[in-house]
């Protein structure tokens, strides 16, 4: 079990450092455009709040990183909360689908790492 929760939470830190790629240097691009379903115009209205969003992002995957760097338990059940926390206000305010394709994979490996 520790080895999975070791690799789930890998995963959550990998796909936070894809949405900040996504998030502040491919929103305008067609790849962030079709990604989060945006017009070019409103990409581009927006686009100084997406690099912040995105910078948020990189915190919370530069957390999971350390977490598993220093093996603490707590800084990852810390930080994955924190993903699966965003999700759920993100799923329920901007678009559903956060909360599989954020949320979900947070939720596992928390319960991986509670497990372990």
């Amino acid at each position: 079990m520790h080895t999975l929760a070791i690799i789930l939470v890998l995963l959550v830190a990998l796909e936070h450092v894809w949405i900040l790629i996504l998030e502040m240097f491919l929103w305008t691009k067609p790849m962030g455009l079709k990604a989060f379903g945006q017009s070019r115009e409103a990409a581009q209205a927006s686009r100084v709040l997406a690099a912040n969003q995105g910078l948020y992002n990189g915190f919370l995957a530069a957390g999971l990183f350390w977490s598993l760097g220093t093996g603490d338990r707590s800084v990852q059940l810390f930080f994955l909360g924190c993903v699966l926390v965003a999700a759920i206000y993100g799923g329920l305010t901007a678009k559903r689908t956060i909360l599989y394709v954020q949320g979900l994979p947070a939720l596992l490996a928390l319960l991986a790492v509670l497990a372990s």
